[in-house]
């Protein structure tokens, strides 16, 4: 936990995740969320690197996805982040995929939130197929934070330059394909994503 913590720290400078900082309570609150179903971390070279988890929404956001996911139980990825050396070596996808993968295997679907000053993670999530469903404020947002954007992965996009349906973890979006396969000749691949939960 106390390398989580720190890989969450240092690349709260640049990101801005989380939002509230300094954290209002112990980081392995932050960490590890009430309801947490999974968790995975990221290795390079040994060092912890990423971080991603999934949870239970609960009662206080859950009912805001139903339009999109259709009252289906959800599995809402709560916490993802990548430590800045990391940035953009793919990590941050492999993690996310991993998640995704995770949660659909259980027949729930996949969802999540991002405050909107969060402009990368956003148009990262966009990028990979999330649609935006609705925004909220809650009372504990920072003013600076601006709304916090409520986000679900749909099963099935279609693929207008191939004519047929596709998974989005294939990378369609927008009618376009997009491959997120990092390059192994120029990208850190992590050797290990690591289950927390023993799953």
């Amino acid at each position: 936990m106390p390398l989580l913590a720190e890989v969450l720290a240092e690349q709260r400078a640049e990101t801005h995740y989380p939002v509230m900082w300094p954290l209002p309570g112990p980081v392995e609150s932050f960490l590890v969320r009430r309801g947490e179903l999974a968790a995975w971390v990221a290795e390079l070279g040994g060092r912890v690197v990423g971080h991603v988890a999934v949870s239970d929404p609960g009662d206080e956001l859950g009912p805001l996805w139903a339009p999109a996911t259709g009252g289906a139980p959800l599995g809402e990825v709560s916490v993802l982040f990548v430590g800045s050396a990391a940035r953009g070596s793919g990590v941050g996808g492999l993690l996310l995929d991993t998640a995704v993968a995770w949660i659909r295997e259980r027949g729930l679907a996949p969802v999540l939130d991002v405050a909107e000053v969060n402009d990368r993670a956003l148009a990262v999530y966009r990028h990979r197929g999330w649609e935006e469903v609705t925004r909220t404020r809650l009372s504990w947002l920072p003013d600076d934070a601006g709304d916090l954007i409520l986000m679900a992965l749909p099963s099935v996009r279609p693929d207008a330059s191939v004519g047929q349906d596709r998974p989005v973890a294939d990378g369609v979006h927008d009618g376009r394909r997009h491959s997120f396969m990092p390059d192994p000749a120029t990208m850190a691949v992590p050797e290990v994503v690591r289950s927390l939960a023993g799953d």
